[in-house]
């Protein structure tokens, strides 16, 4: 069995989640083709066999060739449809929906910057249409999928809880990604208030895994592509951002967990604790295992999109409170590298 696959069974088989709420149901999800939607899409497909679910879902895709390609090992079953459209440009969608996964997002640094007017505008109106679905289709549960961003910098040995939020400068237009983040919570709190839609939110430290395409932009795909390619890792900052991680099984099973589990209105932090390092320590930590070398060549980190230093440590017993914790009791940081390597092809 693949690593890929494996992971698919760890996810169908969490015990913490209450499958039988999907039974007979249908779940819609937003940005099924990426990495962590991917991950969830086989999950609910391995789940739906192993549990007997007789459960559906509707993926909103931009390109259907794609993700035919994505999920071609699934194609022949008829519990996964496509629905072809953008989060900006919503189809008119028939079908019963009773959950909804909203995980559709820009993720690459330099377009925030780049083109902060359509980060803001994807992020928002995205959201907006998904919330307007959810509240029309009177759906038993919706997630949005946020990030730890919206925290912008705590200091440093502070564990950082929910019910905190940072400060961010307008004019900054790598703020563009975070306080678009911020607003969609704000939109999902909102719906369930004023019109009892369960809209949630899941504030994900960064993910990866088995899944990760081999031309990934994110730091953690560039490590690993170094050790594919006996290359030695440049780092283009200094490396002292440090935050926790998740595989992307647990990110799965941490937005399965809320989206069954959790209270309309609230909002998750989820990450895997005790992978907690700085990035140029788990750039090392995957050199030594690689047998390649981590090399410096500071830039101008405004201009390529990059954050500022920031220390990022996420208490996550509020998410363990409503039943999760990670597969296998979390995973070392580098086999989590050893897992997505078994799997990232060229």
């Amino acid at each position: 069995m693949d690593i890929f696959a494996e992971d698919i069974n760890n996810v169908a088989a969490a015990d913490f989640i209450p499958w039988k709420k999907l039974s007979g149901k249908t779940v819609l999800i937003t940005g099924a083709t990426g990495l962590i939607g991917r991950t969830l899409v086989y999950g609910l497909h391995r789940a739906n066999k192993i549990h007997g679910l007789n459960m559906r879902v509707l993926a909103l895709v931009r390109n259907r060739a794609r993700a035919e390609e994505r999920f071609k090992a699934i194609l022949a079953d008829d519990m996964l449809t496509f629905v072809v459209g953008s989060v900006e440009n919503m189809p008119v969608i028939s079908e019963t929906v009773d959950y909804i996964v909203h995980g559709a997002s820009q993720t690459a640094s330099r377009e925030f910057v780049n083109h902060p007017v359509e980060t803001l505008q994807t992020t928002l109106n995205g959201t907006m249409n998904l919330l307007q679905v959810a509240k029309e289709k009177d759906v038993k549960g919706f997630v949005y999928l946020s990030s730890m961003e919206v925290y912008g910098y705590p200091e440093k040995g502070h564990k950082v809880a929910e019910d905190e939020i940072g400060r961010f400068e307008p004019q900054n237009m790598r703020n563009s990604y975070p306080i678009g983040k911020i607003a969609s919570e704000n939109l999902c709190c909102g719906y369930a208030k004023e019109y009892g839609v369960p809209a949630m939110s899941i504030r994900l430290t960064q993910t990866f895994g088995a899944g990760v395409n081999y031309n990934d932009t994110r730091v953690f795909a560039y490590f690993a592509r170094c050790v594919k390619e006996k290359t030695n890792i440049v780092l283009k900052t200094r490396g002292e951002t440090e935050r926790c991680y998740l595989y992307t099984t647990d990110a799965a099973t941490a937005i399965l967990t809320i989206l069954l589990n959790g209270k309309a209105g609230e909002i998750y932090n989820a990450a895997d604790e005790g992978t907690y390092c700085s990035i140029a320590e788990m750039a090392e930590q995957v050199a030594k295992s690689g047998g390649i070398e981590v090399v410096y060549d500071i830039q101008d980190t405004a201009k390529n999109g990059f954050p500022d230093t920031l220390y990022m440590d996420l208490d996550t017993r509020k998410l363990q409170k409503i039943g999760w914790c990670p597969l296998d009791g979390g995973r070392q940081l580098i086999n989590m590298y050893e897992r997505m390597l078994k799997y990232m092809k060229r």
